[in-house]
């Protein structure tokens, strides 16, 4: 004999077996809202009441009407939970991802300005391969040729300086490095660029000669005289 449980606390209904349920009841769990509640047998009733089955019920009654065992309530509810704890976990790691990204490119596009504030953080960017100069000052579109003059060749090495921070900064001296085709290193020089501070955003070109270059000298570098 069929029997319709309501849950007290969401009023979801479900259809069950009335031969289930002894005269002191039973306890069941609603698989939508997880209440449980003691429910008790239909109590016999004096006149035959029409009861509505489920080939009877409206559209929406019949999607509320389900044909379970309290023991299946427990485990579509379990169900239901799995489902929600994988989708939170998703969302969770996709929200991870998300920052840990924004963070990454913020610190990228940032290097320059954090390097300054932080000249530590230098060696964790070279970790990465991405250079960074601490102190706000960079090295940049530079260039060298050879030349004669006197009789006498002559290198000249030319390019400039732009300073990356958002303060003045003091101009260090300027470090010319010559090596061979085994990065050997041939020779190297320093010269102090023509003013003594950049302002922000400033640039400023610079020019330096060596007379009688190394012969075996292939490869030059450039860097400032007070980085190790």
């Amino acid at each position: 004999m069929g029997m319709i449980l309501t849950c007290p606390e969401c009023q979801t209904r479900y259809r069950a077996d009335s031969t289930q349920f002894p005269a002191e009841g039973r306890r069941v769990r609603c698989a939508k809202c997880t209440h449980v509640w003691q429910q008790m047998p239909p109590p016999p009733e004096p006149d035959p009441v029409p009861s509505i089955g489920l080939g009877e019920a409206t559209s929406a009654e019949a999607t509320s009407l389900r044909s379970v065992s309290p023991a299946a309530l427990q485990e579509r509810h379990v169900s239901e939970r799995s489902l929600a704890d994988r989708l939170g976990i998703l969302v969770g790691w996709l929200s991870l991802g998300a920052i840990m990204f924004l963070i990454g490119w913020t610190g990228f596009r940032f290097r320059e300005e954090i390097a300054t504030m932080w000249p530590q953080s230098s060696s964790l960017f070279a970790t990465f391969g991405v250079a960074v100069n601490a102190q706000g000052i960079a090295i940049d579109a530079w260039s060298y040729r050879n030349e004669m003059e006197n009789g006498q060749p002559v290198m000249v090495v030319t390019g400039k300086l732009v300073n990356r921070s958002a303060h003045e900064m003091s101009i260090p001296a300027v470090q010319v490095t010559l090596t061979d085709n085994n990065e050997r290193e041939l020779y190297h020089w320093t010269f102090k660029p023509p003013q003594p501070t950049l302002s922000p955003g400033q640039s400023l070109g610079f020019s330096s000669r060596l007379p009688n270059p190394p012969s075996a000298a292939r490869h030059l570098q450039l860097r400032f005289a007070s980085q190790d």
